[in-house]
């Protein structure tokens, strides 16, 4: 991981993206869509993570984040993605998966070559965490962050995609509460 991505300040606002390797489409399919929103509610709970945004797409997530004292962010973002690797695995294993050899052999061979890892690789290493220390950047993540699924052609509104937190900026009820940030008019 570069250093200028690094996590300097645990308690600065961070925009962060977690990307599955070979970029696989894993989250095509509610329960593993369903896993990672229960693991970022369960930082919120458990490691005091403060989600400010994020997006949900088929092979990566966006993040506006930002830690707290004595829990620090780099620590949360390391241990929430290997709970939802490990999950993610486990899923594939029990549900009724029609790409399970397919998904297991990408993850199996991703890890094959990387001695921290046991038996399957499913995150790509970094966070590609960038300090968002002005509020400028902040409204450029945010729009950005939002309009991925737009972008994406997923949906024509921000709000109506269903995995991430512009329905909560939209004053719509969300999948998850979140700390909205207060940027003004945008």
């Amino acid at each position: 991981m570069s250093h200028q991505y690094k996590v300097r300040n645990p308690n600065d606002i961070y925009f962060v993206t977690f990307t599955i390797v070979d970029w696989v489409d894993i989250f095509t399919r509610q329960p593993y869509k369903q896993l990672v929103i229960e693991s970022l509610i369960y930082c919120q709970q458990h490691k005091k993570l403060e989600v400010h945004a994020y997006c949900l797409m088929t092979n990566h997530i966006h993040l506006l984040v930002s830690g707290d004292q004595p829990a620090k962010l780099a620590d949360i973002i390391r241990d929430f993605k290997k709970h939802t690797s490990k999950q993610i695995i486990k899923l594939i294993e029990q549900e009724n998966e029609s790409r399970r050899n397919w998904l297991l052999f990408r993850f199996a061979y991703n890890g094959k070559y990387i001695q921290r890892i046991q038996d399957y690789k499913v995150w790509q290493d970094g966070y590609h965490g960038i300090a968002c220390d002005r509020i400028e950047i902040l409204r450029q993540k945010l729009e950005y962050i939002h309009d991925n699924p737009v972008r994406a052609e997923i949906v024509a509104e921000q709000e109506h995609y269903l995995y991430s937190s512009a329905s909560s900026y939209a004053g719509l009820p969300g999948l998850m509460d979140i700390s909205i940030l207060d940027l003004g008019v945008m």
